[in-house]
Parts: structure tokens; sequence; C-alpha cells
């Protein structure tokens, strides 16, 4: 996931069509960063023969769900602290709050920093070690924290430029591959002979880019109105079909990248995507290739961190203003730094349980929002959100609290009773139950209203 800000064209002349392709390649500049190349060749070569259903789980999560938030935020209109908000004040600043650090120093932007290491600069170069990562992430965030002093057009330029760059390496990269070499399945490993769909949903959740959409919507939205687009109808069309496209380029990259994961001989062995996707690079164009795409790898991991630097770090200025935006760009920057050094699996130890108590919340969210203008003639949801959004923050708690080891013989037999518990997806019947009974208290609490102005009219 990419969370490089940057708007569409400024010309003047330029027609809707045009603005909504910029807008389009914009969108997925924020969304595809480096770090989103290292999921897909790893549910390729794992899953195997289950190839099909768990890339379709994935592109549920990685693809569907970031487009459905773009959407979300396009029909409600506000950002995403406003959006939460409907779960209540203190909902809202927290989810807020956890959904910038998910996607800023406690994972996306650490990310950069690992998988630049592992993906461009070992390979090519042979380096490797904590030392080695140290000095390579001190150096690497210290440019992004340059970068990021006085935001400027550098993350516009180098985003608008360097993102069809890797989008044509990729594609290059994809076809060599495809064409030059048989396409071996394996046999599936446990989790994606069991459950595969289930299996490749939770490594799209790693990505983070539906909790990334619900803060990239407004940006499009902003975009959009700069353009002209106006706040009705027209606004949440465009929109749409901004997300479309967008998710439709993001779609056909990861299926590029997971199919031809299985053309890698003895792709199961490897522990990483991104050791894969670079063996894969020198397999396909060599010693040269290898090295153009580590430069690339290298410059999208910058622009990406440069990204997510300013946006968390403007977010939490207009949060906290005593503490200026410089001072929360070098907290990030440093928290980083000690994260990212650790490597990739240190990253991703990090950001797991994050992943897992932030999606139920989000994903409901994100529901009801669409849901809520089907239905806004009969009643208009309050309670539904409220009861819906603290049951899934509860029980996706409880979760996060049993997976860590935390009273799992108190709290396991409890969860289990709801169905699908065993596949991470228990919150769903609670949360949907508790968003009925939610319903019915507005419908009630709407017919009240409606006899008590009826009162007074008669009166």
């Amino acid at each position: 996931m990419s969370d490089t800000v940057a708007s569409p064209a400024k010309s003047k002349s330029a027609s809707p069509l045009i603005t909504i392709l910029i807008a389009s390649l914009m969108l997925f500049s924020m969304f595809f960063g480096a770090g989103n190349l290292i999921f897909p060749p790893m549910v390729g070569v794992s899953s195997g023969t289950n190839f099909w259903p768990a890339i379709i789980g994935f592109l549920i999560a990685g693809v569907l769900l970031p487009v459905a938030a773009i959407v979300s935020i396009a029909i409600s209109g506000y950002s995403v602290r406003d959006l939460a908000g409907r779960g209540g004040l203190f909902f809202g600043i927290a989810f807020s709050v956890m959904a910038y650090l998910s996607i800023g120093a406690f994972y996306a932007l650490p990310r950069t920093g690992a998988v630049s290491m592992e993906t461009a600069i070992t390979p090519l170069l042979g380096w490797e070690g904590t030392a080695a990562n140290g000095i390579f992430n001190v150096i690497f965030f210290g440019i992004a924290l340059a970068l990021s002093w006085k935001p400027n057009n550098v993350i516009d330029i180098l985003g608008r430029f360097l993102t069809p760059a890797l989008v044509i390496l990729l594609i290059a990269l994809i076809t060599l591959a495809v064409t030059n070499y048989e396409r071996i399945p394996g046999t599936p490993t446990e989790a994606y002979e069991s459950s595969p769909l289930v299996t490749g949903l939770f490594e799209g959740y790693n990505t983070m880019d539906a909790i990334a959409g619900l803060a990239f919507g407004i940006v499009i939205i902003s975009s959009l109105r700069a353009k002209g687009f106006g706040r009705g109808g027209t606004l949440i069309r465009s929109t749409i079909i901004i997300g479309i496209i967008a998710g439709t380029l993001l779609a056909a990259i990861y299926l590029g990248l997971g199919y031809m994961a299985q053309t890698v001989p003895d792709g199961q062995s490897y522990e990483s995507g991104a050791i894969l996707l670079a063996d894969s690079a020198k397999l396909t164009m060599g010693t040269p290739g290898q090295t153009v795409f580590s430069l690339i790898v290298v410059l999208a991991c910058l622009t990406t961190a440069v990204g997510l630097i300013t946006s968390t770090s403007e977010f939490f200025n207009s949060l906290v203003p005593k503490i200026s935006y410089h001072a929360w760009a070098i907290i990030f920057t440093v928290l980083s730094i000690l994260i990212a050094f650790r490597g990739l699996d240190a990253v991703m130890a990090v950001a797991v349980p994050f992943i897992v108590f932030l999606y139920p919340p989000a994903i409901a969210l994100i529901v009801m929002t669409l849901v809520q203008p089907l239905v806004r003639k009969v009643v208009g949801f309050y309670w539904a959100y409220r009861l819906a959004l603290w049951v899934s923050v509860l029980w996706s708690a409880l979760t996060t609290i049993s997976a860590q080891g935390w009273g799992t013989n108190i709290l396991e037999p409890m969860l289990n009773l709801s169905p699908g518990q065993d596949l991470d997806l228990g919150w769903i019947t609670p949360t949907f139950i508790a968003f009925i009974i939610g319903v019915v208290i507005d419908v009630i609490a709407k017919n009240a209203d409606r006899e008590v102005q009826k009162a007074k009219i008669t009166d």
C-alpha cells in the first residue's frame, strides 16, 4: 500500500474523462506501494493447485474492500474521522488513530524499508544481517524524512513518473515469466488445502488497503471537487468509476504476480515473497534486469515512505496541535527505523494484531455506509451504527487477546459459539445481530418522532 497523496493534473482544459483517468492512476499509485508486491507471489506458490479460490479470496480483501471503502467515503462525503464518528465520538477518534498508525509507523511505513532491503538490496548486493539492515534503514528513512520536511511537488512528481515505470516493469516481468517458463502448481500448503479462499482473504488483509481506502477516499473527492465535479450524483458516479479502474489495474497486477510465482522453480521453498520476486526478476531478465528492478523498488518504497510520513504526521498534528508536524515526522521516522531494521518478519509480527483487530469494525463501517442510502427513506442509522460497530470492536478485541494467548481457555469456548470463528470470521454473526437490533431501535425512534410531530400538528 502506498499513501502518496497527490493531485490530478491541474490543467484547466482537461476533460472530465482525462481527469477521471488521471485520478484513477493516482488512486492506484496511492494503493500500490512496493510492499504490495510481497503478498501475491506467496499466495501463488503456497496455494498451488488451489490457486483460483485463494487468489479470489485475496482479491476480495485486497481489491474489492478498498474499492468499497472509496465508494463509502464518496457516498458519505466525509473524512475517515467523521465517518468513524458515526460510532460515537470516542470510536471516531480511536478508530482513526489506530487506522493511521497501522498504515503508518506500526506497519506500512517500516514495511517500506524492510521490503526495500529484502527485495532490492540483499538480492543485488548481498548485504544482509542486523548491521547492514540498520545502516540501510537509517539512510533510507533519513532521506524520506528530509523529503517530508517541507512537503512539495516531489511526491507528486516521483509518484506520477515512478508508478507507470513500476507497472511497465512488472508487466514485462510477468509476461516474460509466463511466456518463457512453464507454470507448475505445487501441492497446496496445509492452510490453502483446507480453506484456500479464507486463507487468501486474510493474506489480502495484509495489504491494509481497505483501511487505507477510508483515508484515501476524501483525497479523491477533494480532487474531483476542485475540478468542478460538484457534490451530487456526478461526483459519486465518477468516484465509483475511478475506484473500479484503479481496482481493475490492481487485480490484474495481483493476478499476474500470483500466476507468475508458480513458474519459479521450487517456489514453495521461499519464505518471503520479496526474495521470490527478486529471484524471478533475475531468472527472467538477468542481472541488468534485476538491477533496474531493485532501483525502482527502492524508489517506489521511498515515495511511499514520504507520503506516509507526511499524511500521518499531518493527521496527528491536527489531532494534537501542540506537537508540531516536524516533531510527529521525527517520531514516526524513528519508530519505523526501530521496527524495520529487524526485518520484514518483525514488521509482520507487529502488524498482525492490528490487522486482526481493525478489519472487523472497518468492514462493518464500510458495509453499513453502503447500505444506508438504500434504506434512507425508511430509517436513518444511528443505533445501528453504534451497536454494530461496538460489538465488532468487542468481538475483535477478544479474538485478538485470545490469539495472543491471554485468557485463551476462558475466551476461546465463548468465541467458538459464533459460526465461522475457526476461520476468524466469528465477528460477523454477533455484529449482524447488533445491527438488526439497532435498526429496530432506529425504526421505533423514527415512528415515535412521527407521532410526536403529528400530535403537534393536531394541537
